[in-house]
């Protein structure tokens, strides 16, 4: 297994695409599985279509889901904070893709997406792993 570690600073905005970065870690391996997993309390990864509003589309939807202002029992850190413990129940912390010939077998519109509300904690790693097969 190949693996490394991708640094990231999200912004004011709860998704970060990070296809690019995960293509160029599969490109030239051949066949296999590459996990995309985010080692943190309140992150996670998705499958989606960028560029087309689905980013706010996601926002919206988490704020309806998982109102900042709800009375969350885990207080620490800033308001609203509870709400980003409880994002990776619903939006896993790891995903796996096929890879052929170095390329992801993404759908014609999937996007590989590090979803983040925590803004206590903007520095992020998601690791990246190859199982060739």
């Amino acid at each position: 297994m190949d693996s490394t570690v991708l640094t990231l600073v999200t912004g004011s905005h709860a998704t970060t695409d990070i296809t690019g970065e995960v293509a160029d870690f599969c490109r030239d391996r051949g066949d296999g599985l590459c996990s995309v997993f985010v080692p943190h309390a309140t992150a996670g990864v998705a499958l989606f279509e960028t560029g087309s509003g689905s980013e706010e589309d996601l926002e919206m939807t988490l704020e309806a889901l998982l109102p900042f202002g709800a009375p969350y029992r885990h207080r620490h850190g800033s308001p609203g904070h509870g709400r980003d413990h409880v994002l990776p129940a619903f939006i896993s912390p790891s995903v796996v893709i096929p890879v052929l010939d170095g390329r992801l077998q993404l759908g014609t519109w999937q996007s590989v997406v590090l979803v983040d509300t925590n803004r206590d904690n903007p520095r992020r790693s998601v690791r990246l792993s190859f199982i060739a097969g």
